[in-house]
C-alpha cells in the first residue's frame, strides 16, 4: 500500500520543523534540567493548530488525517520528546476518546478548547497494580441514584498531561459493576479540579522531564452521570480501539528520535578529528551511522504504512503493533549507539543525544510494552497465545 506524503503534508512538515527548531530546540535542555512544563510553548503549539489536526473543523480542528498528525509528532520529537509526547497524549488519549465515543453535547463542551490547544486532556487507565493488565482495574465508580452522580474511588498512576495549569479533563476507566462473571469497565470524564480528585506531585522521571506526569487519587469524587463516555461497560474495549492509533503515533515519535540521532552523528562523525582524521573515516563509526540510516528508513516505512491503512479505513492492528515494536526498540538502540559515537561528550547532559538516550527508554513501555506488542502480533498471526 502506498504511503507517500502529499505536497501539502511536505509543506506542513517544513512549518512544524521551523517551529520546533525556533521555539523548542533552544530551550529543550533548560526545560529538561529544571523539569519544567513549558505552558507558553504548548499554547503556541495550539496556535499553530497541532492539537486539532485530526478532528473536524466544526470543533475547531484541522480536518487532517492520522498521517499528518504523525508528521507533526515526528518533527517535534527530533528536538524534544517531551513536547512530542505532550501533543501525542493530548490528541490521542485526551481528545480522541471524547470525539470517538462522546455525545454531541460532550463534544461541543470539551473539544473546541482541546482542539485549539487552550486546554489539555488526559486519559487515566494505568493504576498502581494495573498497567498492561488493564483488566485488573480497581478504581470504582458507583452511580448515586439520588443525585444522578458518579461517585469515584481509586487511584491512577503515570498519567500524562494530568496536572498542568491548562488541563481541563481527565477521562478515567473505572469498574461500574459486573457483566455476568466479567468486570464491567466504563469510561468517565472527570473535569480538572473536581472535588475528591487529588493530583499528586509530579514524578521525578529518568526522562521526558518537560512532560507533565502525575498520579491521581479519587476519594468520593463526584461528577454528573452525563459524564459517562460511551456505553456503560464498553470502556475497556473503547480504550483498546483508541490505543491502536496511539501506537502508530508513538512509532512516529520514535522515528523522529532516530532521525535526530542520525543527523547528529552524521555531523559529528565528519567534524570530530581523532588520530589525524575525521572519526567517520573509521569503519567502526561509519557502520554505526549506516545502521542508524537503515533503522530510520525501516521505522518510517512501518509507521507510515500503518498510518495509511488507518486513514484508508482498513484493518491495521497488527501493523500498528509492528510499527510501535520496531520503531521504539530501534529508537532505544539508536540513542545508545549515538551516545557511543559521541564518546565522553555523549555522556554529558548538555549533549542532545544524552537527553534522547534517557528519554527513549519509555517508548518501549508506554501505550503497550514491547512484550504486549509481540503478543498482539502473535494473536493476529493466529497463534494460540493467551
Amino acid at each position: 500500500m502506498g504511503f507517500e506524503l502529499t505536497a501539502e503534508q511536505d509543506a506542513f512538515r517544513k512549518v512544524v520543523r521551523e517551529f520546533a527548531e525556533a521555539e523548542i530546540a533552544p530551550r529543550a535542555q533548560e526545560w529538561d534540567q529544571s523539569h519544567t512544563f513549558p505552558v507558553d510553548t504548548v499554547l503556541a503549539m495550539g496556535e499553530l493548530g497541532l492539537f486539532g489536526l485530526p478532528f473536524p473543523e466544526e470543533y475547531g480542528g484541522g480536518g487532517a488525517d492520522l498521517t499528518t498528525l504523525c508528521v507533526a509528532i515526528e518533527e517535534l520529537a527530533r528536538v524534544d520528546q517531551s513536547m512530542a509526547i505532550t501533543l501525542e497524549a493530548a490528541v490521542g488519549l485526551g481528545a480522541n476518546p471524547i470525539f470517538r465515543f462522546g455525545t454531541e453535547e460532550q463534544r461541543q463542551r470539551w473539544l473546541p478548547d482541546l482542539c485549539a490547544g487552550r486546554a489539555l486532556g488526559a486519559f487515566g487507565l494505568t493504576e498502581p497494580d494495573a498497567g498492561s493488565d488493564a483488566g485488573g482495574t480497581r478504581t470504582r465508580a458507583r452511580l448515586d441514584e439520588t443525585s444522578g452522580e458518579w461517585v469515584i474511588h481509586g487511584e491512577k498512576a503515570f498519567i500524562t498531561n494530568s496536572g498542568t495549569p491548562i488541563t481541563s479533563v481527565i477521562t478515567i476507566t473505572a469498574l461500574t459493576g459486573t457483566a455476568g462473571a466479567a468486570p464491567e469497565i466504563s469510561t468517565i470524564v472527570v473535569p480538572a479540579g473536581s472535588p475528591g480528585m487529588v493530583v499528586h506531585p509530579p514524578y521525578r522521571k529518568m526522562g521526558w522531564h518537560a512532560s507533565d506526569t502525575h498520579g491521581l487519587s479519587f476519594d468520593g469524587c463526584r461528577v454528573p452521570g452525563s459524564n459517562l463516555l460511551g456505553e456503560r461497560g464498553r470502556g475497556f474495549a473503547n480504550f483498546l480501539a483508541i490505543l491502536d492509533e496511539g501506537r502508530i503515533a508513538i512509532a512516529a515519535l520514535a522515528v523522529g528520535v532516530i532521525e535526530a540521532c542520525l543527523d547528529a552523528c552524521r555531523r559529528y562523525a565528519c567534524e570530530r578529528i581523532a588520530f589525524g582524521r575525521a572519526i567517520g573515516a573509521n569503519q567502526a563509526v561509519a557502520f554505526k551511522v549506516a545502521d542508524l540510516a537503515v533503522m530510520a528508513d525501516a521505522a518510517r516505512a512501518l509507521t507510515y504504512r500503518a498510518a495509511a491503512l488507518a486513514d484508508a479505513g482498513r484493518p491495521f492492528k497488527k501493523e500498528a503493533a509492528t510499527a510501535k515494536l520496531y520503531a521504539s526498540e530501534a529508537a532505544v538502540t539508536a540513542t545508545r549507539e549515538a551516545t557511543q559515537i559521541f564518546g565522553g561528550y555523549g555522556f554529558m547532559d548538555e549533549t542532545p543525544v544524552s537527553r534522547h538516550y534517557r528519554d527513549a527508554k519509555v517508548l518501549e513501555i508506554g501505550e503497550g510494552t514491547s512484550e504486549i506488542q509481540r503478543l498482539v502480533i502473535a494473536r493476529e498471526l493466529g497463534l494460540p497465545v493467551t
